[in-house]
C-alpha cells in the first residue's frame, strides 16, 4: 500500500461525488484496497490492525502514553454507544451538550443505557458555551460526566471544544467527545484540549469507508471498565483486553474496510496529517459558501460557527423551489447533497469532505445555478421567517 498522497480525481466509473458527512467520496487506493481477502486471525491482518491502532495514537500527540485506541465493529454509533457504557457507571449522571440531531441520539442512549442524565439544549442554531457548561456543573454536583458533539453535522456547527474541556475539568467533572465528523481534520491533541474519551469512525475525515468506528481513551479508564457495559459485543474493555493480548479483534472484523482504513491513514499522513486535511476542507467550504452566497442561498450559520465538515443552507423561498427536484437534479449532474435536518426551517446541506478539492466545489456551485435555472427560481434568497428566527436567537 502506498504512502503516496492520492490525487483528487473524479469518482471511479462515473459514481456521483457524494456531498455528505460520511459515506464520503474515496479514493482509488482505498477502493483498491479492498480487492483482497484478508484471514481475521492472520498475523499479517494483526500486523494492520497493530498499524492502524499506532497511526490514529499519533494524531491526539499522546506524548506521555496515557491513552489507547479500541477499534469497534459497526457503524459510528456503535462507537458512540460503546463509549458511553463503558466510561458512564451506572450511578453516574450525565451532562449532554445538545444542539442537534446527534447530541438529541446521544441522550437517547442514555436512556436505553439507563444512564441518568440532564440535557442542555441549544436548538439548532447555537453552541454550547463554556460558562453555561459551568453552570450546569455548579448547580448539579451529582453530574459525573460531559458529553458534547464535536461537530454537530445536522446544522454543520463546529462546537468550542477547548472552552468546554476547561469548564469541565475546572469543575472536577469528565468530558467525553463524540468526534465523529471532525476528527481528522479538526485538532484534538490531548496537550491542547483535555478528555477522557473520544470516538470516530472510518468513513469521515479520514476518508476510509464505513464498517467501523474506535475509541481513543486513558488507559485507566479503559481498566476501570472492565464489568461495566451493558453489551457483549460493544464492551469496550473487553475489546481492548483482547487485542492487546493476542493482537486479534474479538469477533469478525470487517477486514476489507480495516485493510482501506490503513491505506487512508497513509494518504492523511502523506497530505499533511490533520493540519493538511483541514486546510483542504476549509479552502472547500470557503469557495462553496461564496458561490452560493452569490447565487443568492444563505447559510444557516454565520461565518464564525461554520465547520469545514458540512454547510446547512436555508431552502429558497420561491414558490418554484422543490427540494426533491433541486436534489435529483443536482444527482444528474454528478452531486448527491444531503436533506435538511433541522426542526424550525426547510434547508438541505452540502458536505465539504472527502476526495474533493476547491476545483469541485465551483463545479457543485455551477450545477446548482443551472438547477435553478431549469426549476425556474431566479432567486434562491430564504424565506424572511428563517432570517428573523436566526437573528431572534442571536446566531
Amino acid at each position: 500500500m502506498s504512502d503516496t498522497a492520492p490525487q483528487i480525481t473524479p469518482p471511479h466509473l462515473g459514481e456521483p461525488y457524494l456531498l455528505t458527512p460520511g459515506p464520503l467520496t474515496t479514493s482509488y487506493a482505498v477502493k483498491q484496497a479492498m480487492l483482497r481477502d484478508w484471514g481475521s486471525w492472520d498475523g499479517d491482518f494483526r500486523a494492520v490492525t497493530k498499524e492502524m491502532r499506532k497511526m490514529l495514537l499519533e494524531m491526539i500527540n499522546d506524548t506521555k502514553d496515557e491513552f489507547d485506541c479500541v477499534p469497534m465493529q459497526g457503524s459510528g454509533s456503535f462507537s458512540v454507544e460503546a463509549m458511553l457504557a463503558s466510561f458512564i457507571p451506572r450511578d453516574g449522571k450525565v451532562l449532554v451538550l445538545s444542539n442537534g440531531a446527534y447530541g438529541k441520539r446521544i441522550a437517547q442512549t442514555l436512556v436505553y443505557l439507563n444512564r441518568d442524565h440532564v440535557v442542555i439544549d441549544k436548538g439548532d442554531y447555537m453552541p454550547p458555551r463554556g460558562d453555561e457548561v459551568t453552570a450546569a456543573l455548579r448547580a448539579d454536583p451529582a453530574i459525573t460526566h460531559v458529553v458534547v458533539v464535536h461537530c454537530e453535522t445536522s446544522s454543520g456547527i463546529l462546537n468550542p471544544v477547548t472552552e468546554i474541556s476547561q469548564a469541565v475539568y475546572n469543575e472536577g467533572r469528565k468530558l467525553l467527545i463524540d468526534s465523529m465528523s471532525a476528527f481528522g481534520a479538526i485538532p484534538l491533541e490531548v496537550g491542547e484540549i483535555r478528555y477522557q474519551a473520544m470516538v470516530s469512525s472510518a468513513n469521515k475525515c479520514i476518508e476510509g469507508v464505513p464498517g467501523f468506528g474506535f475509541v481513543i481513551a486513558r488507559k485507566n479508564e479503559l481498566q476501570a471498565a472492565k464489568g461495566r457495559s451493558h453489551s457483549l459485543s460493544l464492551d469496550l474493555h473487553a475489546q481492548w483486553a483482547h487485542m492487546n493480548k493476542t493482537g486479534q479483534w474479538r469477533f469478525t472484523p470487517p477486514t476489507h474496510v480495516v485493510v482501506a482504513f490503513l491505506q487512508a491513514l497513509k494518504a492523511h499522513r502523506a497530505e499533511g496529517g490533520v493540519a493538511g486535511r483541514g486546510a483542504r476542507y476549509a479552502d472547500n467550504r470557503d469557495v462553496l459558501v461564496e458561490g452560493m452566497r452569490g447565487l443568492g442561498f444563505e447559510t444557516l450559520l454565520k461565518d464564525r460557527w461554520l465547520s469545514p465538515i458540512i454547510v446547512t443552507f436555508f431552502c429558497p423561498a420561491h414558490e418554484a423551489f422543490d427540494f426533491n427536484v433541486f436534489y435529483e437534479a443536482m444527482k444528474t449532474k454528478g452531486f448527491i447533497i444531503y436533506p435538511g435536518k433541522l426542526t424550525v426551517v426547510d434547508s438541505f446541506r452540502i458536505g465539504c469532505i472527502g476526495q474533493m478539492d476547491a476545483e469541485v466545489m465551483r463545479q457543485v456551485v455551477q450545477a446548482a445555478k443551472a438547477t435553478l435555472n431549469e426549476m425556474g427560481v431566479p432567486d434562491a434568497a430564504p424565506p424572511k421567517a428563517a432570517l428573523n428566527e436566526r437573528a431572534r436567537l442571536g446566531a
